[in-house]
C-alpha cells in the first residue's frame, strides 16, 4: 500500500472511530458498531478521497460524504445478508446471524439515516449535487438487488442482463464515490463523468472477481462461505457462461445441482466446480474481469491530468483485482 493510500485509509477509520456508534438502546446500536467495526478495506470512501485529491481538492471537504457512502454500503450488506441468508460476512457471523433478522433490519435503517447525515457534511455549494447523486445511487442499488432476486425465479438469464444487474447492485456505488470526490474538488462535468465511467467498469470487474473467489477462493482468506453462491443457486457470471457453453453431460450435472436434486452441499459444490473447470471458466472469468479493467483504464486515461495524479487510484483498482479476499 502506498503512503497516500495508507494515510487516507487511516483518516477514514479515524473519522468513523470518532462517531458515537453505541448509544441507548444498545440493542439497536451494538449491531451498527459491530458492522462498521468489521472494517473491510474502506475501498469506496478511499476512492472518494483519492478522486478529490487527484483534482487538487481539499480532502477534508469530502471525508464526511465518503464515510456516509461507506455507512450506506455497510447498510446494504446488513440487509443483503438477511435476503441471501448468508451466515458469514468478512469472516465473522453476519449481523442477522449474531442477533436476529428484525434487529438487522432496524439497525440497518438507522445506518441509512446516519449515511445521509454524513453525506450532508459537504460544502454547501455542492450539497444538492451530492444528495442528488446519492439518491440516484440508492435507487439504482435497490434496482440491482431486485433484478438479482428476480433472477432466482428465471430459467435463463443472459450475460447482458447479468452485467446490467451487477452494474446497478455493485458498480454504481464506487462510481458515485469517485464522482462525489471529483465534484467536491471542482472537476468539470466531463471529468467527473469519465471518473464515474472508470468506477463503473472497475466495479463490474470487481464483482466478476468476487464470483470467481466464491468458488475458487480460499474460505479462510475470502471471509465468506466458499461455494455459497452455488448452494444458494445464484446466477453468477460463471453460472451463466457454464449453461451457455456446456455439453449434454455437463448440462445434466448443472441441472441436477441447481434444481436441488443434489442434497449434500459439498457434493453440489464439487460437481459444479468440476464443470466450471472442465469449461475453463476459472481462466475465462479472469479474462473477462481484465477486459472491464482495461475499459476502466481507458476512461481514466482520457482525463487530462499528469500520470502522477492518477497513480494511487490506478494502484487501488489493481489491488482490488489482484485480491484473494
Amino acid at each position: 500500500m502506498s503512503s497516500k493510500l495508507k494515510e487516507f485509509t487511516e483518516k477514514i477509520n479515524g473519522y468513523i472511530n470518532s462517531i458515537e456508534l453505541v448509544k441507548q438502546p444498545e440493542e439497536l446500536y451494538l449491531p451498527v458498531d459491530y458492522c462498521l467495526g468489521n472494517a473491510g478495506k474502506r475501498v469506496r470512501p478511499l476512492m472518494a478521497l483519492l478522486a478529490c485529491d487527484m483534482f487538487g481538492g481539499d480532502i477534508e471537504h469530502v471525508t464526511g460524504p465518503a464515510v456516509g457512502m461507506e455507512i450506506f454500503h455497510n447498510f446494504t450488506l446488513m440487509h443483503d445478508d438477511i435476503m441471501d441468508e448468508a451466515p458469514l460476512r468478512r469472516g465473522k457471523p453476519s449481523v442477522y446471524k449474531k442477533w436476529n433478522a428484525n434487529t438487522a433490519i432496524l439497525s440497518g435503517d438507522v445506518m441509512f439515516a446516519m449515511a445521509i447525515q454524513h453525506i450532508a457534511q459537504c460544502p454547501p455549494e455542492h450539497l444538492k449535487a451530492i444528495l442528488d447523486l446519492f439518491n440516484k445511487t440508492v435507487i439504482e442499488v435497490c434496482e440491482g438487488q431486485q433484478y438479482d432476486m428476480n433472477f432466482e425465479t428465471l430459467d435463463k438469464v443472459t450475460e447482458e442482463q447479468y452485467i446490467n444487474m451487477i452494474r446497478l447492485k455493485t458498480a454504481v456505488l464506487p462510481a458515485a464515490c469517485l464522482k462525489a470526490g471529483a465534484v467536491i474538488a471542482g472537476a468539470s462535468k466531463q471529468e467527473a463523468r469519465l471518473l464515474y465511467d472508470f468506477g463503473e467498469n472497475v466495479g463490474i470487474a470487481f464483482q466478476i472477481k468476487d464470483d470467481w473467489l466464491d468458488i475458487f477462493g480460499d474460505e479462510e482468506t475470502f471471509g465468506k462461505q466458499t461455494g455459497g453462491d452455488i448452494i444458494a443457486n445464484k446466477k453468477t457470471w460463471l453460472y451463466i457462461k457454464a449453461f451457455e457453453m456446456a455439453n449434454e453431460a455437463q448440462l445434466r450435472d448443472l441441472r441436477n445441482a441447481f434444481t436441488n436434486r443434489i442434497f449434500n452441499p459439498e457434493e453440489k459444490i464439487s460437481m459444479v466446480k468440476n464443470v466450471y473447470l472442465q469449461l475453463g471458466l476459472d481462466q475465462t472469468a479472469l479474462e473477462k474481469m481484465e477486459e472491464y479493467n482495461i475499459r476502466a483504464l481507458g476512461f481514466l486515461d482520457k482525463i487530462e491530468l499528469p500520470k502522477e495524479n492518477k497513480k494511487d487510484l490506478k494502484k487501488l483498482a489493481q489491488n482490488l483485482l489482484d485480491r484473494k479476499i
